[in-house]
């Protein structure tokens, strides 16, 4: 399974899993199953699942997922070096580009959960620190490693980076975005993100609606 096909998977199985009862629990963990919960709720509510309903319900996923994680970090540590570089207004504008291309990769993936487990196990803490690592069991009983990474803002812990099968997803956006920004730059870097946005915006079902 390409690493693509992993991220979205335990992406996936991180919002709609219920943990065990059994699993040993902390802080960092009660925050995965927070999210879980809130998501599980709008995706079971029987007024958002008509297609009419697809936006709101979209939007309500969206605002569950961005509750406990913490895209202008992940943007930092994805831009790398070159984020020091940004002006406050371009460091906004990339998170949100940023922010937008997860949500668009993998809210179709949560959105068709249907009984995939996962297994927590003991979460480390290191300081403002914590690692929670998982592993995710897929219908056909194959197994994959998930570790998911969160640091502690004003008491609260945010996700900042997943590591599926031992590949990190910030390092492994960082490794795409530096190399258009070496052999280009920064602003082809955000045109292409923002055509990308554009056209799958375009191709969504419901896009030529009242034209």
């Amino acid at each position: 399974m390409k690493f693509s096909g992993l991220l979205t998977a335990a992406l996936a199985a991180m919002l709609v899993i219920m943990v065990p009862a059994a699993a040993i629990a902390g802080a960092p963990t009660d925050r995965v199953r927070l999210a879980a919960d809130k998501v599980i709720s709008i995706l079971k509510d029987p007024a958002l699942k008509p297609k009419a309903k697809e936006a709101e319900r979209r939007a309500k996923i969206m605002k569950a997922v961005r509750d406990v994680f913490d895209f202008e970090e992940m943007a930092k540590r994805s831009l790398g070096q070159y984020w020091r570089q940004r002006s406050d207004a371009e460091k906004k504008e990339f998170t949100d580009l940023y922010a937008d291309l997860l949500e668009r990769s993998y809210i179709n993936r949560i959105e068709s959960y249907s009984d995939e487990k996962i297994v927590y196990s003991a979460e480390k803490v290191d300081g403002d620190f914590a690692v929670v690592p998982s592993k995710f069991i897929t219908k056909r009983n194959e197994e994959i490693t998930a570790d998911y990474k969160l640091m502690q803002k004003g008491g609260t812990w945010f996700v900042y980076d997943m590591v599926i099968e031992n590949v990190s997803l910030v390092n492994n956006y960082r490794i795409q975005f530096n190399k258009i920004i070496r052999t280009s730059s920064y602003e082809e870097l955000v045109r292409k993100m923002k055509n990308k946005r554009e056209s799958e915006a375009l191709a969504a079902p419901g896009a030529d609606a009242g034209k």
